[in-house]
């Protein structure tokens, strides 16, 4: 027999199953035939013509340690929990009768008794196996549910925005929802279709209101033109009047169809109110000259409210509302037979009077209020009402400070501060019912 020197495998390979040089369990007979060395006997395995022993020798120990690598690495993927138990009893199987067939040098025993090792750590590693799948399953489902809720946030949105009348920034904001749905991890096909048949048909049924929208536009610039060329002609057939007090109540009430009207075409809007404009001032213009013809009987009536004006501000401070507000009434009766009066005067005097006129009202009002005990009921439930919601917020913020929350925190923190302002206020309201 001619041993035959081979390269050592790895001690993390197939070294449990190679004990030793594998080549001390070969031959080379002088006819060139390689056989293996079995406790029953040597077998021949083949021979590798036009090669030295050496070289034959080698070549048959090479098929003996693939066979073996491949029995160290199973075993090494059923440890690493990478093989389904079912699937690494059947590679058993295989190498069970490729070992026995095995046309190869190299401890046929050793590797055989490794092999049959296998089994055992099959079983031993099947519950890991088991645990990990079961693990990978919770997390796809937790991934398929993570993902759902995106495109179900996506999709509710869409779906809030189907009545939207701000035409341009709704249609911007679907396309970035549809970038965003793009972007989402896909899920199942009947999953997926089913969302995705809600998102489009939001994304729609806007766009066939929007297309509506704009269809009609034009229909309703022309009765809105139509309505204010109307208020136009009204408009300038009272720019002559010399009716001043009535036609001025007139201009006010066209000027609030006006606006009631709606919004035009632009281009039309602006040459149908040059016109409105342009009446408007022609008749202002004429009855400002016609004040000022006027302006000495206004001087005279303006001294006759400067001295009115002392005697109204002359009720005050209130103490008797009954009798002063019998005293107003008795001195507006007189006012409002003075004549004209220069308009910016005349408001200065009428925010006088409503100063004396509120105090009455004020007092007459916490007269009523405080001998009312429904008030009191209800301020009261105002007072109440405003310490449980500064709770609650005290109560939110500090939950969303616990989560991290700073933003929502801060927002729930400034809700409490406005309450407990408004609290104060409440309380001192509540005060005078109790004093």
């Amino acid at each position: 027999m001619q041993e035959v020197a081979t390269p050592n495998l790895s001690n993390t390979g197939a070294a449990s199953a190679l004990i030793g040089d594998p080549s001390k369990f070969g031959r080379v007979g002088e006819d060139g035939t390689v056989y293996v060395i079995t406790p029953t006997g040597d077998r021949a395995v083949g021979s590798y013509p036009g090669k030295s022993a050496e070289e034959a020798l080698a070549y048959f120990v090479k098929k003996f340690e693939m066979v073996a690598s491949e029995v160290a690495l199973l075993a090494a993927r059923i440890r690493s929990g990478a093989m389904v138990p079912s699937d690494a009893h059947e590679a058993v199987s295989k190498l069970r009768t490729q070992i026995s067939e095995l046309n190869g040098v190299g401890d046929l025993v050793t590797l055989s008794q490794s092999l049959e090792k296998i089994p055992a750590l099959i079983t031993e590693h099947e519950g890991a196996y088991i645990a990990r799948k079961a693990a990978q399953t919770a997390d796809r489902k937790a991934r398929k549910a993570e993902s759902i809720a995106i495109k179900e946030k996506i999709v509710a949105e869409a779906e809030g925005l189907v009545e939207s009348v701000a035409w341009k920034v709704t249609t911007a904001r679907l396309k970035s929802l549809l970038e965003e749905w793009k972007k989402a991890p896909r899920l199942d096909k009947k999953t997926d279709a089913q969302l995705w048949k809600r998102f489009s048909s939001s994304r729609n049924k806007f766009d066939k209101r929007r297309r509506t929208h704009f269809a009609n536009l034009a229909t309703e610039h022309k009765k809105v033109a139509s309505s204010k060329e109307a208020i136009v002609k009204e408009v300038e057939s009272l720019a002559s009047s010399k009716d001043w007090v009535n036609t001025a109540k007139q201009f006010k009430l066209l000027m609030d169809q006006w606006k009631a009207s709606g919004r035009g075409k632009k281009s039309t809007d602006a040459a149908l109110w040059s016109r409105f404009k342009t009446a408007q001032d022609t008749f202002f213009a004429a009855k400002n000259a016609d004040l000022a013809k006027r302006k000495g009987s206004m001087a005279e009536n303006l001294k006759k409210r400067e001295v009115m004006i002392i005697e109204f501000e002359a009720l005050l401070p209130v103490t008797d509302f009954r009798s002063a507000k019998k005293k107003f009434y008795n001195l507006m009766g007189k006012w409002q037979k003075i004549g004209m009066t220069d308009r910016k005067k005349r408001a200065g005097f009428d925010a006088r009077i409503k100063k004396v006129e509120d105090e009455i009202n004020e007092l007459e009002r916490n007269f009523q209020r405080k001998s009312d005990p429904t008030a009191k009921a209800q301020a009261n439930k105002v007072v109440q009402g405003l310490a449980e919601a500064i709770e609650n917020y005290e109560k939110q913020a500090a939950k969303a400070e616990a989560a991290g929350q700073i933003a929502k925190a801060m927002v729930a923190r400034e809700a409490a501060a406005a309450r407990r302002t408004w609290l104060e206020q409440a309380q001192k309201g509540l005060t005078d019912f109790t004093n």
